[in-house]
């Protein structure tokens, strides 16, 4: 499926389409990837997972019935659960939602005022291909796995869409706002396009 604006004539669709062919195979390919991965990732206790760029090691207790929890314990997760049945992953994903709302929250309250732009309204959410969003509303929206990733990189996002509150497109203006709040931008970018299919298919469950 095609969507193109009102505006648009429908005959110019095929020459678009033509001149976008290697963007849209790349993304077939690299959706073909994260599906193969997704595939039997319900994580095991023992196994890591990335937090704020470093690997922890998950280690699964059951705790006889009281409310499932996750405690961070120097280079551990420590998951508690209360029952055989209860799902490693989807106690893990609360968490790291949990986390997220308060460590970028945090963040963009703090970088906002230095940026001398104000937000509406800031929400996580768990877009498979987005790490954040701005709307023309002044709200924001970042992907909760964005705390798998280094501080840096995690900061990068915020100021990205920070500057969309003043400059929706990506113009020239606007990546020389994004590079004075954020000079190894192109750095922190780099990292999330090298592991955007590694950390897309962490803590997927059906």
């Amino acid at each position: 499926m095609v969507v193109i604006p009102k505006s648009y004539e429908i005959r110019q669709v095929p020459d678009l389409l033509e001149m976008k062919r290697g963007w849209i195979l790349g993304k077939f390919v690299k959706y073909a990837e994260v599906q193969r991965l997704s595939a039997n990732q319900e994580l095991k206790s023992g196994d890591s997972i990335p937090y704020l760029g470093r690997n922890l090691k998950v280690v699964k207790e059951q705790n006889n019935g009281n409310a499932n929890s996750v405690k961070l314990e120097q280079n551990k997760l420590l998951v508690s659960l209360k029952s055989a049945s209860s799902r490693l992953n989807v106690t893990l994903e609360r968490w790291y939602r949990m986390q997220a709302v308060k460590l970028i929250g945090k963040r963009a309250s703090e970088l906002s005022p230095l940026l001398g732009l104000t937000y509406n309204r800031l929400v996580i959410r768990g877009q498979r291909t987005r790490w954040g969003s701005c709307s023309h509303k002044g709200n924001l929206s970042f992907n909760w796995k964005l705390l798998m990733a280094p501080e840096p990189v995690i900061d990068y996002v915020i100021i990205h869409e920070l500057a969309h509150l003043k400059e929706m497109n990506h113009t020239k203006r606007f990546w020389e706002l994004v590079a004075e709040y954020c000079p190894r931008w192109r750095e922190h970018k780099k990292w999330l396009k090298d592991h955007e299919t590694e950390l897309a298919t962490k803590l997927l469950y059906s």
